[in-house]
């Protein structure tokens, strides 16, 4: 495996057995079987904030709802279920952490140490297995809380092929799940890398840049436009380097880098409230939380895995 595809949420191996989805005896015959992923309100199910909390198909905890079949785990079958619709007699107030959302939602009918939480929050805890699973659980059921009706005439449509379609039984269309590309980079000059931040992220907080990709676009020609838009500077050669599902809600991250052709930055003040160069040598200062302006970046995400690995020089 290429050290790009060890980035969170990145390919663990996982049997999605797609060719399955569409038998829908062969779907019930593993759901009885199998483990299921609740999410409420778009938090996976955790145990003592390090592992999944999976449940069976009969547990109390699910609804009605349509499951989605995410793969078969080392054999064994896995689902995941939206169960939003349920009011907690007790429910924790919102936290907000940054881009997260740090309250802990307990269920009565589980142990104490199993809570619905932010995925952000857990990710880089997750195994590399069940980081893709609850991605890919959180990415599937968001699409379909966001598209229940047909795109082409309106009328609601219906799941099918264990959660991976929609179909409209009015005009027959059929709809699948959507993922929006985006390019995030390494902008780098020299010995120098380039950083931005935008006015709504917590004090402190700077990344790479990144945007997303606009119809016929290519990544390279993306890189540039969103580079020189948002700074003012020129980038020549851009390349592909690794990439990121991101289920927030529905994004694949393409880290690259690029060689910029100037120094001076022209901010975009809709886009970014700064942005500036840093070197390597101030570069590690941030990693390791000693910098006076500069916080670390969130573990998980891929801005963190590409500037580790450029200051390790091991892009691949």
């Amino acid at each position: 495996m290429r050290l790009a595809e060890t980035v969170t949420f990145g390919g663990s191996g996982l049997d999605r057995a797609a060719a399955l989805r569409s038998d829908a005896g062969q779907i019930a015959t593993l759901r009885a079987v199998g483990q299921v992923l609740p999410l409420w309100r778009g938090k996976p199910l955790v145990v003592a904030q390090a592992a999944l909390g999976w449940v069976a198909a009969d547990s109390v905890v699910l609804g009605t709802g349509d499951l989605v079949f995410l793969g078969l785990d080392d054999g064994v079958p896995r689902f995941a279920q939206d169960i939003s619709a349920w009011q907690p007699e007790v429910l924790q107030p919102s936290q907000p952490a940054g881009f997260m959302d740090a309250a802990r939602q307990g269920h009565p009918s589980l142990p104490a140490d199993f809570a619905f939480e932010d995925l952000r929050g857990v990710m880089a805890q997750l195994s590399p297995r069940e980081a893709e699973l609850a991605a890919t659980a959180k990415a599937v059921l968001q699409w379909h809380d966001t598209h229940g009706f047909c795109s082409a005439c309106g009328v609601a449509s219906d799941m099918i092929n264990a959660g991976w379609q929609r179909s409209c039984p009015a005009c027959g269309a059929h709809h699948f799940p959507r993922t929006d590309p985006v390019v995030i980079m390494l902008v780098v000059r020299g010995n120098k890398l380039l950083l931005g931040r935008s006015a709504a992220w917590p004090e402190g907080m700077y990344s790479l840049l990144a945007g997303f990709v606009e119809p016929g676009e290519t990544l390279e020609a993306a890189v540039r436009r969103e580079v020189f838009e948002e700074t003012g500077i020129t980038t020549a050669d851009v390349r592909y380097l690794a990439s990121q599902p991101w289920p927030f809600p529905a994004s694949l991250m393409f880290g690259c880098i690029a060689e910029a052709t100037s120094d001076e930055i022209t901010l975009d003040p809709v886009e970014l409230e700064d942005a500036l160069w840093v070197t390597r040598e101030e570069l590690v200062e941030v990693m390791a939380g000693q910098h006076p302006k500069i916080k670390p970046g969130r573990k998980g995400a891929i801005a963190q895995f590409l500037m580790a690995n450029f200051l390790a020089e091991r892009l691949d």
